[in-house]
């Protein structure tokens, strides 16, 4: 199976419409399929789309950022939190020192009480992609090997 390098633009909107990111005015994505650089939802229905074709892909909660994990909402006291100064809802921020934490979002503050949800943002959420396809190539092996795009459309390596 050829794998490829695909260039495109999205404008990304949440049930009600709203939208929740764009790449207009900005540069496209560029990634390789199969290759878990975008949700596995879009990578799914974009694969065999040719460029300059403009559609609309329809993902669901799962095949997205997956369903909201009751599991990953805990409250801890506010003196365990890695945070100084004021603490409001809504604020997100890394549990832990090393690069690889997860990011919690404060969903509630009760007294020295801090609820906190690890699911990422957009866990639980359907998601709409309107995506303009700019660009597909073959993947050259290398890539394939590294699990990137390389080159101009994509990523370069220091040698």
């Amino acid at each position: 199976m050829t794998r490829h390098v695909v260039t495109f633009h999205y404008t990304l909107r949440d049930p009600s419409g709203r939208v929740l990111d764009t790449s207009a005015g900005g540069d496209p994505i560029v990634y390789l399929e199969g290759a878990g650089q975008i949700i596995d939802g879009l990578d799914e229905q974009l694969r065999g789309v040719a460029a300059g074709t403009k559609t609309r892909v329809q993902v669901p909660a799962a095949r997205a950022y997956g369903d909201h994990d009751p599991a990953q909402v805990q409250q801890v006291r506010r003196a365990q939190l890695p945070v100084d100064g004021e603490l409001k809802v809504g604020d997100q921020f890394q549990a832990g020192a090393d690069r690889f934490a997860p990011v919690v979002t404060v969903v509630a503050i009760d007294g020295d009480k801090v609820t906190l949800d690890a699911n990422h943002p957009l866990a639980g959420t359907d998601l709409t992609f309107d995506v303009e396809i700019v660009a597909v190539r073959a993947a050259t092996g290398e890539e394939i090997q590294h699990g990137h795009a390389h080159g101009r459309d994509g990523h370069g390596h220091c040698h």
